[in-house]
């Protein structure tokens, strides 16, 4: 297996005026493959945030997601939807988007709900929270999955959720992609801050 590819998860609740450049900073020092945006919140906020990034990621050749929110994936020319509710609506998403699109479906840490998405026609599906977390999003995943994973099945698989350079570390070997967002958002310098990471 290649080295994992990079997912950005961009900051919520920053003002779209606050997201060009701090997004901008972190995309020229590091190769990105996809960028992740929130897709809840007031709908004016969300389209401004949706025109600046995607015309940031698309200057950048990165593909942008937007969690849950199709009509806005369309409407924004945006590359498709993060689904936050597993293989659910992966079938729908994709019927109104059209195959072109990207589908992500993340599934915590259920196999099954991963390998159900992936049948219904997700292009990768994410697994998490990684590490522990005081955020209540489950027990963190067993590590085993992602290698279980990366040899049984063919889907891409999306590491996430509060990880550290040893957790990346780990992962490094069975992860098509690790998401890094939330873990370097509340730093001074951003794009420093994921250096040290993905580097260690």
């Amino acid at each position: 297996m290649d080295a994992p590819q990079l997912y950005l998860i961009a900051p919520t609740l920053i003002a779209a005026s606050e997201l060009g450049p701090r997004l901008a900073a972190v995309l020229d020092a590091h190769p990105v493959a996809c960028l992740r945006l929130p897709g809840a919140g007031d709908e004016g906020e969300l389209a401004r945030i949706a025109d600046i990034a995607r015309d940031i990621a698309h200057a950048r050749d990165v593909a942008v997601v937007i969690e849950d929110h199709i009509p806005l994936a369309r409407a924004h020319g945006l590359d498709g939807v993060h689904l936050t509710d597993g293989a659910r609506t992966v079938r729908y998403a994709r019927k109104e988007l059209g195959a072109d699109a990207i589908v992500g479906a993340f599934c915590g840490a259920s196999r099954h709900e991963g390998m159900n998405a992936g049948e219904a026609g997700a292009d990768y599906v994410a697994f998490g929270p990684c590490g522990a977390t005081g955020l209540g999003r489950g027990a963190p995943v067993d590590l085993d999955l992602f290698q279980w994973w990366s040899e049984v099945v063919e889907v891409p698989v999306v590491a996430e959720g509060a990880l550290d350079a040893a957790l990346i570390r780990s992962l490094w070997p069975v992860a098509d992609f690790i998401a890094v967002g939330p873990e370097i958002w509340s730093a001074d310098d951003p794009a420093a801050a994921l250096a040290a990471l993905w580097q260690a």
